[in-house]
């Protein structure tokens, strides 16, 4: 259900019914880019099926999901039209064209070469824990992430999200945990792991499917090398990689978890977000509790 997680913490004052949701998240349905549009932002049903509702209400944890689809112009393809088009104008008035004109010339060649660019699109979910207060992007990156939170606050009124941030930052805890090669409880370390230089360096080690627990891995650490990624298991159930900017990256959950959820019916996806958010309201409370705990709003 979930790749990554990218919390927020959603102020108190919201209020708002599954029915109010719905009917706020309709004007905003995906629509296919247009012949020279870019980029195109919008709602689909979490369930597959069409022109079903656009929120999921399962055991109470509400689920929605953003297509974004793009129209892909590769640089060098646009960059050798302009020079084509540039060299041509020269050949034929015998100047050259300066860079205001230039610019013009890109705009124009781009509307021209969109309507013949493939399109390419991908979904994330967003899953809204309305009892604790948070909601969560399974998005890759921070842009990304901003992009559906700045939709959901334009669509929402009286929406308010600010990122989960704790006591003791993640570099911090995932340095201790290093040099003490002594997880915090509920959690082991795997296997993964990228150290960074702080100085004007920025040499970078990465370890992969290699053991961390060695004086080697201390000695880095001592040493000044920042960990940014570091791969952790929660209760032999949930593996995940802890980033220094507090994401959940590479997000699996083990066997066993899964383990009796019906494939039949609704295709499970009822039982599937029922066992992941489940599990995840577990963890997540001990991943927050290991960094010193949520520091409170300002």
């Amino acid at each position: 259900m979930f790749k990554n997680i990218i919390m927020y913490r959603i102020a108190p004052d919201w209020q708002i019914s599954p029915e109010q949701l719905e009917e706020r998240l309709q004007p905003g349905r995906f629509v296919e880019c247009g012949a020279t549009q870019e980029k195109s932002l919008g709602w689909v049903e979490p369930r597959g099926h069409e022109h079903g509702p656009l929120l999921e209400s399962v055991a109470g944890q509400w689920i929605l999901k953003l297509m974004v689809e793009t129209r892909a112009l590769p640089a060098s393809v646009l960059q050798r039209k302009v020079q084509e088009r540039v060299a041509h104008i020269e050949a034929s008035t015998g100047r050259k064209p300066g860079k205001k004109e230039t610019r013009d010339l890109k705009d124009d060649i781009r509307l021209e070469l969109l309507p013949m660019a493939f399109t390419k699109q991908s979904t994330l979910q967003v899953w809204i824990d309305r009892e604790a207060g948070l909601l969560l992007i399974d998005a890759a990156s921070q842009a990304r992430a901003d992009e559906v939170v700045t939709l959901l606050v334009q669509t929402l009124p009286g929406l308010a999200l600010s990122l989960i941030d704790t006591q003791v930052a993640p570099v911090t805890a995932m340095s201790e945990w290093l040099i003490s090669q002594e997880a915090p409880a509920g959690f082991s370390v795997d296997r993964e792991c990228e150290l960074k230089a702080a100085d004007e360096s920025k040499a970078v080690v990465r370890y992969a499917r290699h053991r961390l627990d060695t004086e080697e891995v201390k000695q880095y650490v001592s040493e000044g090398k920042l960990p940014t990624r570091l791969a952790l298991t929660w209760d032999e159930r949930v593996s995940f990689v802890l980033t220094e900017g507090l994401q959940l990256k590479k997000l699996a959950f083990l066997d066993g978890v899964f383990e009796g959820s019906s494939k039949q019916g609704d295709d499970g996806f009822d039982a599937d977000v029922a066992i992941a958010t489940g599990e995840l309201q577990k963890m997540l409370p001990d991943v927050l509790a290991a960094l010193g705990g949520e520091k409170p709003l300002a």
